[in-house]
């Protein structure tokens, strides 16, 4: 079966293409919402209307945001088990491994369709130990005064236009509460899929990690292929409490007609520490920089970072480190590749404020270019407002070189391994930081990118 087909799904609502204010009231009802997340949304709306496209990234004039559908609904509520989940939905599951990651890896998973979240479990043991890990939905419902509590504090409706129509259309997405001192061993996964085309996903994601606990949170994305663009604009916001750890691993395997557009930021309190892996391997356009505000003494955060641009295809990808507190540190790697014209482009900040005394980051930006049709930029952006500080910036841009080819395959490899070799050497210093299990999907993925790349 191929996934990048879209599959035969009943839907129990589909509203009219583009967003109105009688839209987001339609939205929230069906929800059955307390009142102050219609107020949040239709304030959101005003802010999305008065704030203009961003012109500085990728050129995002392809997505026709009056055509656009908004919200879409399967007609199939949230399961519990998986044998209650609708045939042809638990057939596109099944493609990408969800039944196989829960039973062998994971603590939990959630799966969205569209604009819902259709199948969702915790492990029993984690449940008793206080462990929620909902749909945000869900979670609105049975924990509104947490939602209440961090809901918007990390990306607040005016951080910019996307993050405005997240918070007016937002639906799905995870909520992820971990109490005091509980280490959660395995992941939780969620995967998220677009099936119609024009459609928009805006699915929102709360973690909040309190003291001394840990957690690691994993969500790989696909999609269908369309002629017309979809656009997901999801919105991610992580509060790491005193000496807690999160980490955030993304495999993104959007298909190449998706304008993906996302924010991401966590707030790291005193001695808590931050990492963001994340895997760009589709879409036409991504713009997406995961952040980190180092708000608490000793705080850390990390950035590790694969993007790989085919033909048609912009990778704008990036980080930023915001330090605001003493003996905090961050580390950003960035890793490249371009091939067939695509364009990959690094774009990253690192803020040092004032009284962030002996605060650390250190930027490592490389790029590999596999033939003399593609491109790579960077844009290092560096704030410093304080002088007893320590900033390393190093970038390479490289090429796959005829020298590095014969040389392979003077040693017995095909034209192909030698390219392979090459690519996976590049990427391995990321590749070692990955979970072995979705290192390995990340490494098929390159593989499938690989065939006839060089030249």
């Amino acid at each position: 079966m191929d996934i990048s087909k879209a599959d035969k799904i009943a839907y129990s609502y589909k509203g009219e293409r583009g967003l109105d204010e009688k839209l987001i009231r339609e939205i929230s009802a069906m929800k059955q919402e307390p009142e102050w997340m219609l107020e949040k949304r239709l304030a959101a709306y005003k802010v999305y209307l008065s704030k203009p496209i961003p012109k500085w990234g990728g050129d995002i004039s392809p997505v026709h945001f009056e055509n656009i559908y908004y919200y879409l609904k399967p007609a199939v509520t949230e399961k519990k088990s998986w044998n209650d989940v609708p045939k042809a939905i638990k057939n596109t599951f099944e493609r990408i491994g969800v039944p196989q990651a829960e039973q062998e890896l994971l603590a939990g998973v959630k799966g969205q369709y569209d604009s819902e979240v259709v199948y969702g479990s915790l492990k029993k043991t984690l449940a008793k130990k206080g462990v929620l890990f909902l749909s945000m939905d869900e979670a609105l419902k049975l924990y509104p005064d947490i939602v209440k509590k961090y809901f918007g504090t990390i990306v607040p409706m005016g951080d910019n236009k996307l993050a405005a129509l997240n918070t007016a259309v937002w639906s799905g997405g995870s909520f992820v509460y971990v109490p005091k001192g509980v280490k959660v061993e395995l992941p939780l996964q969620a995967y998220f899929r677009i099936n119609s085309e024009n459609a928009g996903q805006f699915e929102r994601t709360l973690i909040v990690v309190e003291e001394g606990a840990s957690v690691h949170y994993i969500e790989g994305c696909s999609a269908p292929s369309f002629s017309s663009a979809s656009l997901h604009a999801a919105v991610v916001e992580v509060i790491v409490k005193k000496k807690a750890k999160v980490a955030y691993t993304t495999v993104q395997n959007w298909y190449k007609n998706i304008y993906n557009l996302v924010t991401k930021r966590a707030w790291v309190d005193e001695g808590g520490e931050m990492r963001w892996v994340d895997g760009n391997l589709g879409s036409a356009l991504t713009m997406k920089y995961p952040s980190c505000v180092l708000a608490g003494d000793g705080a850390k955060g990390e950035m590790l970072s694969i993007a790989w641009a085919g033909k048609g295809q912009h990778q704008d990808t990036g980080a930023k480190m915001i330090h605001l507190a003493p003996n905090t540190t961050s580390q950003i790697t960035s890793k490249s590749i371009s091939k067939n014209g695509g364009r990959t482009s690094y774009r990253g900040m690192i803020q040092i404020n004032k009284g962030a005394v002996g605060a650390r980051s250190m930027v490592v930006c490389d790029a590999l270019i596999l033939d003399e049709f593609s491109r790579s930029d960077t844009y290092p952006l560096n704030k410093i407002f304080e002088e007893d500080v320590i900033l390393e910036h190093e970038a390479v841009v490289s090429r796959v070189s005829e020298e590095q080819l014969l040389y392979l395959m003077s040693r017995g490899l095909s034209q192909h391994e030698a390219e392979a070799m090459i690519v996976n050497g590049f990427l391995e210093p990321v590749m070692k930081e990955i979970p072995m299990e979705y290192a390995v999907e990340m490494n098929r993925l390159v593989e499938l990118e690989m065939e006839g790349s060089v030249g």
